[in-house]
């Protein structure tokens, strides 16, 4: 087992890739922290999970919220060693109809949320002394524009910014900051996704979902499990030497 006795926290761990990821960590050895704003769904998953696993509620744009997710999890399990920043939010229009909530509502959650996470935890970690694991969450969306979805991207764009950013800062406290940029993974974000892809475009509920399927050179949309390998192994001291980097996972959808 790669993560035996490791406490790791996964933010919209509730379901989808966050769920997998939860799942695989139990599965090699870690005690889960499913985190989200789904209290409920949260709470079944750590159930599910076993090992000590507990759900704690968060609100990622919350700083109160942040500060109790970390004091909660070292009163409950004692300390912190990994942490996956995985709660993302999606809109997409036209750059001439962007609005401000929604451009407002997507940094809130895909930016600042996950930066002052990231702060709240690897305070903990520093406090620990004994360095930690931080994956954030970025996508394949943060490598390049896309015409309709210019906030989307642009956010994620900075998640793989403060991912460098945060990975050369924190380093010198042994604590590895990494990321992953998932390529396009069915699950119910994509959906909510094809429903406004069919609006902008005009095209028939389901249209674009199978369209980015096919497009993808291994020949398929990515599932949630597809993600949890690259998790474990960033997470794991087989990542030792890899500092600030962000690893696509998406099917070869983009190379750099």
């Amino acid at each position: 087992m790669k993560l035996r006795d490791k406490v790791a926290i996964v933010t919209g761990g509730a379901r989808g890739i966050g769920a997998a990821i939860c799942r695989r960590y139990a599965a090699e050895g870690a005690r889960g922290v499913v985190t989200d704003r789904l209290g409920t769904q949260a709470s079944a998953l750590a159930d599910e999970l076993g090992n000590g696993a507990i759900a704690i509620p968060l609100e990622v744009t919350d700083m109160a919220s942040i500060n109790h997710l970390v004091s909660e999890t070292v009163r409950l399990v004692g300390g912190i060693d990994i942490l996956v920043n995985n709660a993302a939010t999606f809109d997409l229009a036209p750059i001439l109809e962007i609005t401000e909530e929604s451009y407002d509502t997507v940094f809130a959650v895909n930016v600042k949320g996950l930066l002052f996470t990231l702060q709240a935890v690897a305070r903990q970690m520093v406090a620990q002394g004994r360095g930690g694991r931080i994956i954030n969450i970025s996508s394949q969306a943060g490598r390049r524009g896309e015409a309709l979805v210019g906030v989307y991207c642009a956010s994620k764009a900075a998640v793989i910014s403060l991912t460098q950013s945060a990975g050369l800062g924190l380093i010198e406290h042994g604590i590895h900051v990494n990321g992953m940029a998932p390529g396009v993974i069915d699950t119910a974000m994509w959906d909510h996704v094809d429903s406004l892809f069919a609006r902008h475009e005009h095209r028939p509920l389901g249209e674009k979902k199978r369209l980015v399927g096919e497009a993808v050179p291994l020949g398929r949309m990515g599932l949630p499990e597809d993600l949890a390998g690259a998790a474990v192994f960033l997470a794991s001291d087989d990542a030792g030497y890899i500092v600030a980097q962000t690893l696509n996972v998406d099917g070869g959808n983009w190379m750099s």
